[in-house]
């Protein structure tokens, strides 16, 4: 069967990257680029967003969408123009508007169709595991990050890992639930072993028409986690959740360039 497209969110707009102050080890090219928002771009060697795209092939992927604004060019001169892929097709979707990430999932309905198709952010460096299990599933599913495997394996600290969403998991490993800034209270009830959410799914149809209809959040955006509820209630899909006992790079600020650099400086890519 043929491996599901993977569909990278690149659309944000990098509000955290763009506004922060310089940081030690950043370099002139690294912190233009930072300046943009557009951290998937950000070179560490080569832009970042290569060495997810690499991982991706790694386990058997053929095919990535990019979901981008009409302004980033750039994104798009890169992977025509730059360098020619050869172990993934790149094709691209346009999210008019930064409406949110399931309205960002929605842009990519003309290229995804009514097959299967992976999400994942395109800030993030994910292990090739993560994306195998995705693979290998059959309907929709989520790559859950162990939480003490995060702060060992990852490049953020434990203040900051707490307050990322945490997956409330069933008995028989499907999902329950993404809870966004969990209080304590929350994380007391989830045992010893806590699983984090860093936003790498498989997807089904039924999930994308949901992120069709998912109402406004109260920050005002369209959210994919809203859209994951509404297909649970609404579809009856339910989400195969794979544990994964290892670390996510987070390139969210300046800060996190060097110490990601550092993590990547031996990673073989080939796109």
């Amino acid at each position: 069967m043929k491996p599901p497209c993977a569909v990278i969110l690149a659309r944000g707009l990098g509000t955290r990257m763009r506004k922060a102050a310089p940081a030690d080890g950043v370099a002139d090219e690294q912190a233009r680029v930072a300046d943009t928002g557009v951290k998937a771009m950000i070179p560490i060697g080569r832009p970042f967003l290569d060495f997810v795209l690499s991982a991706l092939a790694d386990a058997g992927v053929g095919e990535a969408c990019l979901v981008i604004g009409p302004e980033h060019d750039a994104v798009r001169r890169y992977y025509t123009e730059t360098i020619v892929p050869s172990r993934i097709r790149i094709r691209f979707a346009v999210q008019e508007r930064p409406l949110g990430t399931a309205d960002a999932v929605a842009a990519a309905a003309g290229i995804v169709g009514r097959d299967d198709f992976l999400v994942l952010n395109s800030d993030n460096y994910y292990p090739v595991e993560a994306f195998r299990a995705l693979v290998a599933m059959r309907g929709a599913g989520l790559a859950a990050f162990e939480r003490d495997a995060m702060v060992r394996d990852s490049n953020v600290e434990a203040d900051r890992v707490r307050q990322f969403a945490v997956v409330r998991i069933a008995p028989d490993d499907t999902l329950i639930d993404v809870i966004e800034k969990p209080d304590e209270a929350t994380l007391a009830s989830l045992g010893d072993e806590v699983f984090l959410s860093m936003n790498c799914w498989r997807f089904n149809a039924a999930v994308l028409d949901a992120c069709r209809r998912v109402a406004p959040s109260a920050r005002g955006e369209l959210e994919l986690p809203d859209a994951v509820r509404l297909a649970q209630r609404d579809d009856g899909v339910r989400f195969a959740v794979a544990r994964m006992q290892a670390g996510v790079l987070d390139l969210s600020s300046r800060g996190d360039i060097s110490q990601v650099a550092a993590r990547l400086a031996h990673v073989r890519v080939t796109v």
